[in-house]
């Protein structure tokens, strides 16, 4: 279960980080009406992707080194709800996004909630 999760968890994360990093003044505009027009705004989401790309390779890391399995679950659920809470803080303050960001909204609480049961299981 812990590995299926953390597998999960890298895998999609990774895949958000690219679509945000690889090619943001392309992507960006397409999905979520975000121009990416300058050199600063390039470099804020590559530097998202990186830290993305972080995370998930350290959970990528704990799928095949057992000694991690607690702290990737942990910094997963911390992730997840670092993510949440400032959707749901902007929803609040902002008003409603795009679909595509509620969807992920409710994919990163779901995930967080996973992850609670998931770490459960490993003490």
């Amino acid at each position: 279960m812990v590995k299926l999760y953390l597998c999960v968890a890298a895998s999609g994360l990774a895949l958000i980080a690219l679509s945000y990093g690889l090619a943001p003044a392309t992507f960006l505009p397409l999905v979520v009406d975000i121009p990416v027009t300058t050199i600063d705004a390039k470099h804020v989401f590559r530097a998202m992707m990186g830290l993305y790309l972080g995370m998930a390779s350290f959970w990528g890391l704990a799928i095949y080194s057992p000694q991690f399995s607690r702290a990737a679950v942990i910094s997963a659920i911390c992730f997840m709800l670092g993510l949440a809470c400032g959707r749901m803080l902007s929803l609040l303050v902002d008003g409603v996004a795009s679909p595509l960001l509620l969807v992920y909204l409710g994919l990163e609480v779901g995930m967080a909630a996973l992850g609670v049961l998931v770490l459960r299981r490993i003490e």
